[in-house]
């Protein structure tokens, strides 16, 4: 693996050792091969840290770092911390991506002329099986790609109530997108972390949006979105 590769993929961990090796088989399989995967286990208590570095044993691309727990924005913060790649992305541990999903994210950032591409998602269930209804889309892909404001795409949000706008994992980003603009995951929220910050990240920038469906995200029994939750 390239001591500097194109995209550096940021898998947080926690309790998802039935899931894990699926979803890292999902990534490793990717057709754009110029990517390093950083699990970050985040201090799982049902053995996803022997599992991490079991996978990372397998394939020299994927990287391992183990920390105390402290929530998805801790985890993400040392993704980027230790990212080598000139774009980043993310990828939960328990979901599945398709095998062009960072080739087609990364040649339709090239081809609009921003620093951000996103694609379409759907649901799936515990045994990976397709939740209807439960798409994640934008209103602008109707007629196809489309590059707007990325403000403009955070703002539907609070418009339509659509998730393609305020969600890390359907989307790549040039790093120089946190880097420079000095952003980090707010760690003292364990829910809703994604929107603390990608308003910031947002501001100023163009975002190519796509209709494509790359992206399939979990949903399980008594996972944080669905569960009651600290206020914090």
């Amino acid at each position: 693996m390239a001591q500097t590769p194109k995209i550096s993929i940021i898998t947080s961990v926690y309790d998802a050792r039935d899931y894990l090796p699926k979803t890292v088989d999902s990534i490793l399989a990717q057709t754009f091969p110029d990517f390093e995967l950083l699990l970050v286990e985040d201090g799982s208590p049902n053995g996803c840290g022997a599992l991490c570095d079991e996978l990372a044993k397998a394939d020299p691309r994927i990287r391992v770092f183990h920390k105390p727990n402290g929530g998805p924005a801790s985890a993400a913060n040392v993704g980027l911390d230790n990212a080598r790649g000139a774009y980043i992305g993310f990828v939960d541990s328990d979901d599945l991506v398709e095998p062009r999903f960072y080739e087609t994210l990364y040649n339709a950032l090239q081809a609009g002329g921003g620093r951000m591409a996103a694609c379409a998602a759907d649901a799936i269930d515990e045994a990976g099986q397709q939740i209807p209804g439960r798409e994640v889309v934008c209103a602008c892909c109707a007629q196809g790609a489309c590059t707007i404001d990325a403000m403009t795409l955070f703002l539907d949000a609070f418009q339509t109530g659509g998730f393609y706008g305020p969600l890390s994992w359907n989307k790549l980003f040039d790093r120089r997108l946190f880097r420079d603009k000095g952003i980090r995951y707010d760690e003292t929220m364990f829910f809703g972390d994604d929107a603390s910050v990608l308003h910031r990240v947002f501001e100023g920038e163009r975002i190519t949006c796509l209709p494509d469906k790359l992206y399939h995200y979990r949903m399980r029994q008594g996972q944080m979105t669905g569960a009651v939750f600290d206020p914090r």
